[in-house]
């Protein structure tokens, strides 16, 4: 087994004006035919966040955890409900990232109808995104990402929402209200 770890002391939070880094998250394929009869590896496909954004204009939204409740029942359908609005405004992907692993982020985007929408639901298992944006929560089960939603325009970050004031401010009608 491998350990994690993380450099959580001196990093600043994101900010509108800095870059989407190059990061490796990973993606569960879906569709797949006969995923009993696949090697487990080859259902993670390895996604670098910034070469998969560049030259579109994107939502990205953290969350601590898939399938915990504030992000079950109000981040992550806020942004299920608003997919239409965001594309209305110039949105073309919205990306949802949480530090659990790329099976549990591919059960919640197909469970909770945000892969249906259109979501794309990444795993930061490692927490390089999460750091690198300064937004590490470490808890009781590990590390987490402290919520946020973010717009970045080809890799550049032009919104960015946090929770600094209340956990509203991240979802998606705030962030609509500011395009």
């Amino acid at each position: 087994t491998s350990v994690i770890t993380l450099n959580m002391s001196s990093i600043d939070e994101v900010k509108v004006g800095d870059k989407i880094p190059s990061v490796t998250m990973r993606e569960l394929k879906s569709n797949m035919e006969s995923p009993q009869e696949v090697n487990i590896a080859e259902l993670i496909q390895e996604v670098n966040i910034a070469e998969l954004i560049k030259g579109k204009k994107v939502a990205i939204f953290g969350v601590p955890g898939a399938f915990t409740p504030g992000c079950s029942k109000s981040h992550l359908p806020s942004f299920i409900n608003a997919q239409k609005d965001l594309k209305e405004k110039g949105i073309e992907m919205t990306i949802c990232v949480a530090t659990n692993d790329a099976y549990v982020m591919g059960a919640w985007g197909s469970t909770s109808g945000g892969e249906e929408a259109g979501i794309a639901f990444l795993s930061d298992s490692e927490g390089k995104l999460t750091e690198s944006f300064g937004l590490v929560m470490d808890t009781p089960v590990g590390i987490r990402t402290k919520r946020f939603s973010l717009i970045a325009d080809d890799g550049t970050i032009t919104h960015y929402f946090n929770t600094a004031g209340q956990k509203s401010d991240t979802w998606a009608p705030n962030v609509l209200a500011s395009l």
